[in-house]
């Protein structure tokens, strides 16, 4: 594909997937949405980036999300997606629904890390630029910061919103107590919080420990990243072997091989018989164990090839769990 050849959207994109709404607001996800986390910084291949987001986009998956220092390097992602919006894909921004993210760290000194108001805004506008957009449909804190008030925050979140630079706005990787403190004060403020982000997979439940029950008290979507917690609920490591194009065989990755212990070698195991019943790949039955909650808008999936967005574009339309399934996942836990 050339980089100034314009994609011709597929003509039935939005009869491929669902869609839910945010919360009580009233914007729509499709139940899954591609995360630019891996795969789409400086060092991967442009054609390979541009191929998966147009073939992304065919398949329904409006949502594309990012944060500022997505890449490696930081940033990059966000120029990425930014040549292929005026690429490929331009004149299909009203179409998407884009979403990026500030609160780690960025560059140096006191103003590249944290939830000042100055690094908040002065973020949004450097990830603006790199995308070559006016706005981002939803702005997120991106963990909690203990160098500024949550007050100033969440004011730097809703003045993102006054200014016409962001839509809608979210908080990602907020404990429950303090998301629920977050969301009463963004709606003082007019502008309420409409999505929140945190891990959460068949191997990383914390969510369902006072997360989930609180978003739903405060009307606030959730959307899921790392469902398959960084590939380990895939079928790359089941033999015990690690494959070198495997995250776990990144030095200093985000899969460090200690975690595959035969404990947990054992536990994806099970976890796969049971797809297998179900007719399903262990990725498969990690997306929609996920969608099964009421809370769930959204799933955030990475892609390194189009297969992996077809696998999970598939399995958002599987058929439920019955009783007897859940008792068996929930009795792999221990």
């Amino acid at each position: 594909m050339a980089t100034d050849s314009i994609h011709q959207p597929h003509p039935d994109r939005y009869q491929q997937i669902g869609y839910r709404r945010a919360g009580r607001s009233g914007l729509q996800l499709p139940a899954i949405s591609l995360g630019l986390w891996h795969n789409f910084g400086a060092s991967q291949s442009v054609a390979t980036a541009r191929e998966l987001l147009c073939h992304a986009f065919d398949r329904g998956i409006t949502h594309f999300d990012l944060a500022n220092n997505y890449g490696p390097p930081p940033g990059s992602a966000e120029e990425t997606l930014g040549g292929v919006l005026h690429g490929p894909l331009r004149g299909c921004r009203d179409e998407l629904i884009l979403s990026t993210k500030a609160g780690y760290r960025m560059g140096p000194g006191p103003y590249g890390d944290g939830g000042s108001r100055k690094y908040l805004l002065s973020s949004l506008d450097a990830s603006l630029r790199r995308m070559r957009v006016d706005y981002v449909d939803v702005y997120y804190h991106h963990r909690p910061s203990s160098d500024a008030p949550l007050e100033e925050s969440m004011e730097a979140l809703a003045t993102s919103v006054r200014s016409g630079k962001a839509l809608y706005v979210g908080l990602s990787n907020y404990p429950p107590e303090l998301t629920a403190r977050a969301c009463a004060l963004l709606r003082a403020s007019g502008t309420p919080c409409v999505l929140h982000q945190p891990r959460y997979s068949l191997l990383e439940r914390q969510p369902e420990r006072g997360l989930l029950q609180t978003l739903e008290a405060e009307g606030v979507g959730c959307i899921a990243y790392s469902p398959l917690a960084q590939g380990q609920l895939s079928n790359k490591y089941l033999d015990g072997a690690i494959p070198t194009d495997s995250r776990a065989a990144i030095p200093g990755g985000f899969l460090p091989p200690k975690v595959l212990t035969a404990e947990r070698l054992a536990h994806l195991n099970a976890l796969n018989q049971i797809a297998q019943r179900r007719g399903q790949s262990l990725a498969q039955m990690a997306v929609i164990w996920l969608l099964r909650q009421p809370a769930l808008t959204s799933v955030l999936i990475g892609a390194s090839r189009v297969g992996h967005i077809d696998e999970a574009v598939v399995a958002a339309g599987a058929a439920p769990f019955d009783q007897d399934e859940l008792a068996a996942i929930d009795g792999l836990q221990g």
